[in-house]
C-alpha cells in the first residue's frame, strides 16, 4: 500500500511540474470555468473529514485540471520526524481531473462540484494565483489540520479573488473545533480517542463561523450561501451545483466490539475488581500499580513533549495531563519496592486531587475529554484510594 501511495505521489509531482511550467503562459478563454470540488468522507482516518480541491476547465484550450492542496510524500526527508514535531509539509499538486474520479468511485465516496460565478477577470486572477502557488518554490506549506489545510487554502484563495469573506448561516450551531471534529470521527473510535488525548484546550474555545471552514462540508455550505457583487447586482457565488459521483454519505460509526469504550471499560473493571480483592486480602498487587504508573507516566511524557517541544498549534494546555501524569514514570520505580516509602501515601492523595479536578474542567468546558476514558478515571480513583489506604494501614 505504501509503495502504491509513493508511486502515486511521484506521478502527481511529475504532472505538477509539467503543468505548473505550462500554466504560466495560459490566458483562459471565454469558455473557462472554475469550480470547487468537494469529496465525501472515506473509510480511512485521514479521509473521515472529506476533501476539497479546485477544478479549472477550459474546453477551448483542452484544460481540465484539479488543484489539490492535500498531497504529502512519505519519502520526503525526515517525514516521520517532521510529522511528530508538527512541521509536516503538504503541497499543492496539479494533474488531470477525470482520472482522479476512479479511486473515489471505487471507494464509494460522493463527489460534488460547485461552479463559481466569476467574471472573466476574476477567473484569470484565480488561475494566475493557482499557477503561482503551483510553482516548485511556492507549492509546499506547513500543514495544520485545523488552521491551514486542504480546505482553508481554497477558502483563502476564493476570498482573495472575490474580495470578501465567505459567509455561513448565522443559525449554524455554536460548536468548538473539538465538537466539530467529533461529528466527523465517532468519539468511540481509537482514532478519535487518540486525537482527543493528544490535543489540548485550544480545540475547546469559542470560534467564528469562518473557523468552521477547516472542514470541506462547511466550505460547501458557505459557498452555497455566499453572495457577490457582479456589476449592479448581488448574485450567488455558486452558479451551478453538480453531483459527479452520487454515492451515499458514509455513516459515522464506532469501532463496535473492538472500540475503546469496550476495552477501556473492561480494563477499568479489572482495576476496580483487583483493588477490591486486594482490600479484602490486605495485600497489594504491586505489578498492577507498576503497570498503571508506567502507562500513565509514558502518556504524560508524550503529552508534555507535544505541548512544549513541537509546533502543533493545538497540543498546548492539555488537561489530559491530570490523569496522564508524567512524574508517575519515575514513581513507578518506587511503587513496587518491598518496603514501600510512606511518602507515596501523600503522593496518592495528590493524584486523587488531580483526578478530582477533571469533572470541574469538563463541566466548565475548559476542555472536553474523550468519553470512553470516563471509566478509567473512576478506576484510577479507586486504585489511588486503595494505594493510600494500603500504605497507611498494612505496608
Amino acid at each position: 500500500m505504501k509503495r502504491a501511495l509513493t508511486t502515486l505521489c511521484l506521478l502527481i509531482i511529475y504532472f505538477s511540474n509539467a503543468f505548473s511550467s505550462h500554466a504560466q503562459h495560459i490566458q483562459l478563454s471565454d469558455r473557462a470555468a472554475i469550480s470547487v470540488i468537494t469529496y465525501g468522507p472515506g473509510n480511512a482516518l485521514y479521509e473521515k473529514f472529506g476533501h476539497t480541491a479546485i477544478r479549472v476547465r477550459d474546453t477551448k484550450q483542452d484544460i481540465d485540471w484539479v488543484y489539490n492542496y492535500g498531497i504529502f510524500d512519505f519519502n520526503e526527508a525526515n517525514f516521520y520526524v517532521n510529522f511528530v514535531r508538527g512541521y509536516m509539509k503538504y503541497r499543492l499538486a496539479v494533474y488531470p481531473f477525470p482520472p482522479t474520479l476512479h479511486s473515489y468511485n471505487r471507494d464509494e465516496r460522493w463527489v460534488k462540484e460547485q461552479i463559481l460565478n466569476l467574471n472573466t477577470t476574476q477567473k484569470q486572477a484565480f488561475f494566475n494565483l493557482l499557477s503561482e502557488n503551483a510553482k516548485p518554490e511556492n507549492r509546499s506549506y506547513f500543514y495544520d489540520p485545523y488552521f491551514n489545510n486542504c480546505s482553508t487554502k481554497p477558502r483563502d484563495l476564493i476570498e482573495q479573488v472575490i474580495g470578501k469573506p465567505l459567509t455561513l448561516d448565522s443559525t449554524t450551531p455554536s460548536l468548538s473545533l473539538r465538537q466539530l471534529m467529533n461529528r466527523e470521527i465517532h468519539p468511540n473510535t481509537w482514532g478519535s480517542v487518540g486525537i482527543n488525548i493528544a490535543l489540548g484546550n485550544t480545540l475547546d474555545g469559542q470560534i467564528s463561523p469562518r473557523d468552521y471552514l477547516y472542514l470541506p462540508d462547511y466550505v460547501f455550505e458557505s459557498l452555497a450561501q455566499t453572495e457577490i457583487q457582479q456589476g449592479a447586482n448581488k448574485e450567488p457565488l455558486v452558479v451551478k451545483t453538480l453531483t459527479i459521483l452520487p454515492h451515499k454519505t458514509k455513516e459515522v460509526q464506532s469501532d463496535g466490539w473492538s472500540s475503546p469504550l469496550v476495552f477501556i471499560g473492561l480494563f477499568s473493571l479489572f482495576i476496580t475488581w483487583t483493588s477490591f480483592r486486594d482490600y479484602q486480602r490486605k495485600r497489594r498487587s504491586k505489578w498492577l500499580d507498576i503497570t498503571l504508573f508506567v502507562g500513565t507516566g509514558i502518556f504524560g511524557v508524550l503529552l508534555v513533549f507535544l505541548w512544549f517541544f513541537t509546533n502543533h498549534s493545538t497540543a498546548p494546555n492539555n488537561f489530559n495531563t491530570l490523569w496522564a501524569f508524567a512524574p508517575n514514570l519515575i514513581i513507578a520505580f518506587y511503587i513496587g519496592k518491598k518496603n514501600t516509602p510512606k511518602w507515596l501515601a501523600t503522593y496518592s492523595v495528590v493524584l486523587l486531587c488531580l483526578l478530582a479536578f477533571i469533572p470541574l474542567v469538563w463541566a466548565l468546558n475548559w476542555q472536553q475529554f474523550a468519553y470512553p476514558l470516563t471509566s478509567l478515571f473512576v478506576a484510577l480513583s479507586v486504585r489511588y484510594t486503595f494505594l493510600w489506604y494500603a500504605i497507611k494501614n498494612f505496608e
